[in-house]
């Protein structure tokens, strides 16, 4: 959805578009309507895709009678995929090796971003606050739930939250009102990543979201408030159903939004990140306090998605939006470009 959201934001007389779809198991496709094969699941009519890992092949190559058909050359990749291979710095490690241009974090920035526990590590090295948190892991998980449940109602009363370490979209996140509700909780997130993170609740806070754009010197959008339609900001609730409020500018003192969006670009900063990101915030309604949630490398691009809209009532529209990322795309694909990769010794 969010593909299908930017490719009709390009303007086709700037740019000539090569949609690759990427099936669930992993395969690369391109060919006539890639998207409504890939979601009708009949690839049979497409050719498998490949992007060479160096860059003595640049391009986009077709695989036609088990011969490597170049089909392109690719000026900027647009990585629009959210979790895991997507986000996590894997796929930004392939372009990095064919030495191409491409939209979003570079592998440091998508792998910190993505792994909730070691962000949260960076976050606190940065004296950014954020809510309590534990992490364990499958193995802990398989042989002693007991002493993984206690460890968890160590941080503090109910709600928990149970989470992969490593996803997005809100996939597999649960939140536990009590010791039943965490059990499942954990064993649900378990089965999407070895490493569970599992943080306090928030009791009476407003969820506060920024979008951040740029790359040295990244810039923040207004701050908008979501108004989950359940129980907390799910996959739902982002791509599916669109029935989440959302109220922007977020209607917070003027101080605390500069605060908040302070500590996005500080947050942005923290992780190396560049090209795009989403920073997610508690605002305590009694107390006023603000606790990071969580940085989103590639947020969800769709019409009802909160980074463009933020953008959009920062006063940049989607098809602005689109442009400049490719163009700083573009501009840190030139400034790797100084960088010297080979050391010889003696010359």
């Amino acid at each position: 959805m969010s593909a299908r959201s930017v490719i009709g934001a390009l303007d086709p007389d700037r740019y000539e578009i090569f949609p690759i779809g990427i099936t669930h198991a992993g395969n690369w496709f391109i060919g006539e309507n890639v998207l409504d094969a890939l979601e009708q699941n009949k690839t049979d009519s497409l050719d498998h895709a490949v992007i060479f890992p160096e860059p003595g092949y640049p391009g986009l190559y077709a695989i036609r009678n088990e011969q490597y058909v170049k089909v392109t050359d690719l000026d900027v990749l647009f990585p629009v995929l959210h979790g895991t291979f997507g986000e996590d710095g894997t796929v930004q490690g392939l372009f990095e090796l064919a030495d191409a241009a491409y939209v979003g974090a570079g592998v440091t920035g998508s792998s910190v971003g993505m792994d909730k526990g070691i962000f949260k590590d960076v976050m606190r090295a940065n004296d950014i606050p954020g809510v309590n948190w534990v992490i364990v892991r499958r193995s802990e998980i398989e042989q002693d739930m007991e002493t993984v449940i206690r460890q968890a109602e160590s941080l503090g009363g109910y709600p928990l939250f149970t989470k992969p370490a490593n996803l997005g979209s809100s996939v597999g996140i649960s939140k536990c009102n009590n010791r039943s509700d965490l059990s499942e909780g954990i064993l649900e997130a378990a089965a999407f990543d070895r490493r569970v993170i599992i943080e306090c609740g928030v009791v009476n806070a407003s969820e506060i979201e920024v979008s951040v754009l740029g790359n040295d010197s990244p810039i923040a959008s207004v701050c908008g408030e979501v108004l989950p339609s359940r129980e907390f900001y799910s996959y739902e609730s982002k791509y599916i159903d669109g029935t989440s409020g959302l109220i922007i500018p977020a209607k917070i003192p003027a101080a605390t939004s500069d605060q908040i969006r302070a500590l996005a670009v500080r947050a942005y900063k923290g992780i190396d990140c560049a090209g795009l990101a989403r920073v997610d915030f508690f605002l305590e309604k009694e107390t006023g306090r603000v606790l990071l949630n969580e940085l989103n490398t590639l947020p969800g691009f769709t019409s009802i998605s909160m980074y463009p809209k933020l953008w959009n009532a920062t006063g940049i529209t989607y098809p602005e939006l689109v442009d400049r990322l490719i163009q700083l795309a573009l501009e840190r694909k030139a400034e790797r470009d100084h960088t010297t990769r080979e050391f010889r010794r003696g010359e």
